[in-house]
């Protein structure tokens, strides 16, 4: 059997629109076959795919390859996920659009397989997603440690800002310019305007670059500190860093990084780590010289669910009020 469903869905086009219903699957541009979404509702009937979350039956899902974005990057890549509340469009507001919130997984993250009960919160909100695909590994963590942070106390920034920006280069990870986080994401929003102008796509995107003050970075682990570090230097409508890294630099300190100036306002951040986190000091201060508000630095306690508490934050369903809280802070 696993054979036959292999050769279905080998032929299938790299960016796929999955409506929430597994009885209506088809192609962006193209229909797929009838016995295509017989497929996956009898995948679905058998337990073999995860069902999906009856609660926002009207979301659409959407499945693109990097490589369908910028011919550049590798093919084969896990696809970006995009999720939409409303197939007619996304939620606005008074002053426009509703920010986009953009997802950035942790060390060997795939966006399509990202905590679902904390997406699920998002939609709910009526905010569209985006759960970018980029290069977690290495992670800074196993980089910058050792002989090579005793010589180079800026390793950290260093290599969190050729994997958020692509330049400069630093010698530390083998990433090209095109595999950075920030032109990922405005590939993929290109992208979108293209093959969906219904979507208004273009209202996240402002002279060929993310418009930054309609986006809200989420990020978790690695992808937490990126969104961190991005948040520095871009005003974003919201920041919000799950047990987002803990950086070292000179001396077994903290990275300098984190001291920098933040041009979000400190209002739009929140951060979390769990008290049962190994790091979990570390996050804390490192929050603390983010300029995080200490309101909006949560500690989580609630049991563990699964055996590592690193994940609490954005696995575990209890906190799904604190979520909503964190999500309402983006103007």
């Amino acid at each position: 059997m696993l054979r036959t469903l292999q050769e279905l869905f080998a032929p299938l086009p790299a960016s796929v629109l999955l409506k929430r219903r597994p009885e209506r699957l088809r192609a962006l541009g193209s229909g797929l076959s009838r016995s295509m979404g017989t497929v996956l509702a009898a995948l679905l009937a058998a337990g073999l795919a995860a069902p999906l979350s009856p609660a926002i039956a009207a979301e659409t899902r959407l499945l693109v390859a990097p490589h369908d974005t910028d011919a550049r990057l590798a093919a084969g890549e896990p696809p970006h996920l995009v999720e939409v509340p409303d197939p007619e469009g996304g939620a606005t507001t008074t002053r426009g659009p509703a920010p986009l919130v953009v997802w950035l997984g942790g060390t060997g993250g795939v966006p399509s397989k990202g905590p679902r009960h904390l997406f699920d919160t998002v939609l709910q909100q009526g905010l569209r997603l985006v759960a970018l695909s980029y290069l977690n590994t290495p992670a800074v963590s196993q980089v910058c440690v050792g002989r090579r942070l005793r010589s180079d106390a800026d390793c950290a920034q260093r290599f969190r800002q050729q994997r958020s920006w692509g330049l400069p280069h630093s010698g530390l990870v083998d990433d090209r310019p095109e595999d950075a986080i920030v032109p990922r994401l405005t590939r993929l929003l290109q992208h979108l305007v293209r093959t969906d102008p219904a979507g208004n796509w273009g209202d996240y995107l402002a002279d060929d670059a993310p418009r930054w003050d309609r986006l809200v970075l989420a990020g978790q682990s690695q992808g937490g500190g990126m969104a961190a570090f991005i948040a520095q230097t871009k005003a974003v409508a919201g920041v919000l860093v799950f047990s987002g890294g803990w950086d070292r630099g000179e001396a077994d300190g903290l990275a300098a990084w984190y001291s920098r100036p933040s041009a979000t306002p400190a209002v739009r951040w929140h951060a979390t780590f769990h008290v049962a986190e190994a790091q979990a000091d570390t996050m804390a201060s490192a929050y603390q010289r983010l300029g995080v508000p200490s309101a909006q630095v949560h500690a989580l306690q609630e049991a563990v669910l699964r055996g590592n508490p690193h994940g609490e934050g954005i696995g575990n369903p209890v906190y799904r009020p604190l979520w909503v809280r964190m999500l309402a802070t983006a103007p």
